[in-house]
């Protein structure tokens, strides 16, 4: 009996997603929870994976459909794929005629555009489907050449939109034809970005010119080899940016390919900087100059699209809110002592380290029961009263901030907020996290502390009326009873709508917040 492969459960917010991979053909054997098909939305990749063992027989989406939540996207069964075997005759005769027709110019690399033309079926490649909420993106690299072999699935181009960048993948093995939407230009929703030939592109001719190509088995695209390393094409294009040493970046792709992500790391460790003389330098002098030279150089390039609409927001939350900010200063002392003496019973108990944002969320948890104005937002003309605490975390990624949720914080153990947070942090540097744990929330905490901010000024993330600013923890001569003694200080800083709470209320609601810090014990009496 045939099992569904079903697309996943799409929060309410998301009306539809699109295929955007199929890691198995009609025929394929596959395994328990094995990963079949990826589906696209507009934050982030979905992962569908088989629910028995046994062989894909029917694809009922294909890539670049649009689907809708738990819409059948093809079945699983114990026999053969039915109609399956023509499609591969097909397939076979196009790759034979693709590789007579590519031994006839073997040595004349002039022709691969033209041999793209004249393969086998042709495609339109196209742009996902955008959400509603976004109305075009913009090319932003193109990883293939026209009449460059590339394989199914590897990626093609990448789309910039708002929050995320998506990637255009290949429908077959074969060869760009033509591309229609040069990168830096603006594209719509599903708009034809490229024409795509199956079968063309050099295959057989190409494994004895380009050795690096035949030892790449991933989806990467045009891998390069740089001695014993192996770059994926935006880790290469990262490398020259950034002048690194990819002698000194650990790959964690197969077989040691060197990601985009390893990249970021390095960049981020600094790690990978070259020393003067390095093994690597002739490479890094390929990387592209500054768009002036001299002794005071400039370079222009455009505001990414992630950029723009942060800036947007940005400046659309100050215009919108009457935002002010009270500030205060809050004397750690009695959480540091706590943490310092329970960090090791509280790390074997709970499997996770015991920090601060555990005790700022559980704090901030009490005071917006105490202070429901500062727990409410605004709609409109009206105010929404929430009765549960939604607590936002800022998480800072490679590509900008995101605001994972904790849901009702309230009931939550400092154990569960940790581990929460942790796993938040992961996933969103690994771009993992799905659309609904960045939805909704009733107030927002973060912490500029953690880069060294002593003191800043938050802004409010509408529809939400307040947020709470961190900020590094510095000892500080402060008087005690009549005594000067140094104390681990903290400014804090709440950012609320005039609109909807009053400097009185604001104040005393972060007052209740640094009383709950600095005497601990109060979480626990509720007093």
């Amino acid at each position: 009996m045939a099992t569904e492969i079903k697309a996943p459960t799409f929060p309410e917010s998301v009306a539809e997603g699109t295929v955007a991979a199929w890691h198995k053909k009609p025929g394929d054997s596959v395994e328990r929870d094995e990963l079949i098909v990826e589906i696209e939305t507009d934050k982030v990749v979905l992962e569908v994976v088989a629910p028995e063992a046994g062989t894909l027989t029917d694809v009922m989406a294909d890539e670049g459909d649009t689907v809708q939540s738990e819409q059948v996207l093809g079945k699983i069964g114990e026999g053969e794929a039915s109609g399956d075997s023509s499609k591969k005759e097909a397939k076979s005769s196009d790759d034979d005629s693709a590789e007579k027709s590519e031994a006839k110019s073997s040595d004349d690399k002039k022709e691969a555009p033209k041999k793209a033309s004249g393969g086998g079926k042709q495609h339109d490649v196209k742009a996902p489907s955008f959400p509603e909420s976004i109305q075009e993106g913009t090319v932003a690299t193109w990883h293939k050449k026209v009449g460059e072999a590339v394989k199914r699935d590897e990626v093609l181009a990448d789309i910039e939109t708002d929050k995320v960048v998506l990637e255009v993948v290949a429908p077959a093995d074969g060869a760009l034809a033509e591309i229609k939407a040069e990168e830096g230009s603006q594209v719509e929703s599903e708009a034809v970005l490229a024409t795509f030939t199956e079968g063309a592109g050099g295959e057989s001719g190409g494994d004895d010119a380009k050795p690096a190509k035949s030892e790449s088995s991933e989806d990467e695209g045009a891998d390069e080899k740089l001695g014993d390393k192996i770059l994926a094409p935006a880790a290469r294009k990262m490398v020259a940016e950034h002048d690194l040493d990819v002698t000194k970046i650990n790959g964690t792709g197969k077989g040691g390919r060197i990601l985009k992500e390893d990249v970021q790391k390095a960049v981020k460790d600094g790690s990978a900087k070259k020393s003067s003389g390095g093994a690597a330098a002739p490479k890094a002098a390929a990387a592209p100059a500054p768009a002036v030279e001299g002794e005071r150089p400039e370079k222009r390039v455009p505001m990414s699209r992630l950029r723009q609409t942060i800036a947007k927001r940005l400046v659309q939350a100050q215009q919108t809110a009457a935002m002010l900010t009270t500030y205060n200063e809050v004397d750690m002392t009695a959480v540091m002592e706590l943490r310092a003496q329970y960090k090791d019973t509280f790390l074997k108990a709970h499997d996770t380290k015991l920090g601060f944002m555990g005790f700022f969320v559980k704090a901030a948890s009490e005071a917006l029961k105490r202070f429901p104005d500062v727990n409410a937002s605004i709609d409109g003309t009206d105010i929404v009263y929430h009765g549960y605490q939604d607590i936002g975390v800022a998480v800072s990624t490679p590509r900008g901030l995101v605001v994972p949720v904790l849901r009702d914080t309230d009931s939550m153990k400092i154990a569960d907020v940790e581990k929460t947070i942790v796993d938040f942090g992961k996933r969103a540097r690994d771009g993992k996290l799905g659309i609904d744990e960045m939805q909704g929330g009733t107030f927002t905490i973060t912490n500029g502390g953690i880069f060294g901010s002593l003191m800043s000024t938050p802004i409010i993330n509408p529809p939400q009326t307040a947020i709470l600013g961190m900020h590094k923890i510095q000892e500080r001569p402060m008087a005690v009873n009549g005594k000067v003694e140094i104390r681990p200080m903290m400014y804090l800083a709440v950012s609320y709508d005039h609109r909807m709470i009053d400097g009185k209320d604001a104040v005393q609601f972060l007052v209740t917040i640094k009383e709950l810090l600095e005497d601990p014990a109060r979480l626990l009496l509720d007093v």
